[in-house]
C-alpha cells in the first residue's frame, strides 16, 4: 500500500485548496465553508481552556477569581480573533451568538480538570 490515506486530505484541504492551519493563521482569510471557521473556532476554544488551566494551576489562583477570569480572556481572546484577525461577518455564521457557544462548554471542561489538576499537584497538601 504506497498511496497515502486519503481521508486525511479532507482534515488539511479545504474547498479553496489551502489547509485549514493556512487559513486559521492568516489575517482576513475567506471562509466558503461556514463549518471550517466554526471548526477553527471549536478547536482555538479547547486549546485556550487548556492553556489557561494550566497557568492559573501554577498560579495559585482558586475560585470565583479563576473563573471570572477564564471566561473574560476566553471570550476576548475568541472576539479579538473574530473581528480583528479574521475581520467576518458574524452574520454569515449564525451570529455573534452562535460564534460565542461553539466549543465553550467543552473548553471549560478542559479548563476545569486541568486547571484542578495543575493546581491540586502544585499547591496540595499531601499527608500519607
Amino acid at each position: 500500500m504506497s498511496s497515502k490515506n486519503k481521508s486525511n486530505d479532507g482534515l488539511n484541504k479545504g474547498k479553496g485548496g489551502d489547509s485549514v492551519w493556512k487559513k486559521a493563521f492568516t489575517s482576513q482569510t475567506e471562509w466558503p465553508d461556514k463549518e471550517e471557521f466554526l471548526d477553527v473556532i471549536y478547536w482555538m476554544r479547547q486549546a485556550i481552556g487548556i492553556i489557561l488551566g494550566l497557568v492559573w494551576g501554577v498560579l495559585p489562583l482558586k475560585g470565583f477569581l479563576g473563573l471570572v477570569l477564564f471566561l473574560l480572556v476566553n471570550a476576548a481572546v475568541i472576539y479579538i480573533y473574530v473581528n480583528n484577525f479574521q475581520s467576518v461577518d458574524e452574520d454569515e455564521f449564525g451570529g455573534t451568538w452562535e460564534i460565542t457557544k461553539e466549543g465553550f462548554m467543552t473548553s471549560f471542561a478542559g479548563f476545569l480538570v486541568t486547571w484542578i489538576i495543575m493546581y491540586t499537584g502544585l499547591h496540595g497538601s499531601f499527608s500519607l
